[in-house]
């Protein structure tokens, strides 16, 4: 069904959000203050009310996930365009990302040595701990 076609009661009972895809849908890309104003003829909204409210309005266009906002600060439907993600790292970002791994190859040596260094050195014989005493929490507590 067209927004042209709806009642005013019709187009009441739906949000902002949903008044907007409708329109977009039918009409095309449009800025905020645009979009608003569309919204506000078709409610019957006076100045001061589309001046109140139109700060609420474009928080929730920012909120809904069916909307993207263009280049042109003109809002459209999401699914009519394709999001493509460009990484460019420039050099100094290159370097450092190279330094951090660095680092986390030098860290991982050295846990190999620490734990070459226990595997060479026993910590105690057999022999060593026939000599050891458990104490209970009671005993340390009389010392």
């Amino acid at each position: 069904m067209k927004i042209k076609d709806m009642s005013k009661e019709e187009l009441q009972l739906l949000s902002y959000t949903d008044l907007t895809y409708l329109i977009l849908k039918e009409k095309g890309s449009m800025n905020t203050p645009s979009l608003f104003k569309t919204i506000a003829d078709l409610l019957l909204y006076d100045e001061n009310e589309y001046i109140n409210k139109i700060g609420d309005y474009y928080t929730s266009l920012t909120l809904d996930k069916r909307f993207v906002l263009l280049e042109s600060n003109e809002w459209d439907i999401r699914d009519r365009h394709s999001v493509e993600l460009a990484v460019d790292l420039d050099e100094d970002e290159d370097e450092e990302v190279d330094d951090i791994i660095d680092e986390d190859e030098n860290l991982e040596e050295v846990e190999e040595e620490s734990s070459e260094e226990l595997d060479d050195n026993e910590l105690l014989d057999d022999e060593e701990l026939d000599d050891l005493t458990i104490l209970t929490d009671e005993e340390l507590d009389e010392e």
